[in-house]
């Protein structure tokens, strides 16, 4: 079994592992564990003084998403030694690449949280729990965390 766990370094990330840690898997189960890089959108500018924003942007998302992986690896790892675990760093638009990673992979199930964002949000920001739900070919399941989080 494959199984792509994505995770953002928030609490609701967090929620999700606890899940896949808390479970038991069959023999010679593989995670992948993803966090996608997703900079602040780069609006067009003329005299490109925004750019340099946007490219440090992207290096501390990085940076960000590399730190999270290794550690939710490492926690995986010590917490469950007979899971097969690899992490992988994406960049671009998270509801894309999640899905593309689990059809590239040939993941059997995707593991992703929930931010709990109501109507408003949703439709504001997208839930990208929902698009990844609605578009990916392999199970998905969504996890919720069992009391609010603060972010």
């Amino acid at each position: 079994m494959k199984v792509l766990l994505a995770i953002d370094g928030s609490a609701y990330s967090e929620a999700t592992v606890k899940e896949l840690i808390s479970r038991s898997w069959p023999l010679q189960t593989a995670v992948r564990v993803i966090s996608v890089a997703h900079p602040t959108p780069l609006i067009t500018d003329p005299i490109m003084v925004l750019t340099a924003a946007h490219v440090e942007s992207l290096k501390e998302e990085q940076q960000r998403a590399s730190r999270d992986v290794a550690k939710v690896a490492d926690e995986i790892a010590k917490k469950v030694p007979g899971l097969q675990v690899s992490t992988q760093v994406l960049e671009g638009s998270p509801k894309k690449m999640i899905v593309e990673e689990a059809e590239r992979w040939g993941a059997d199930l995707i593991l992703v949280g929930s931010h709990g964002h109501g109507p408003v949000e949703r439709f504001l920001l997208g839930s990208v729990a929902q698009s990844v739900a609605v578009h990916a070919r392999c199970s998905v399941e969504i996890v919720r965390s069992q009391r609010p989080v603060s972010t």
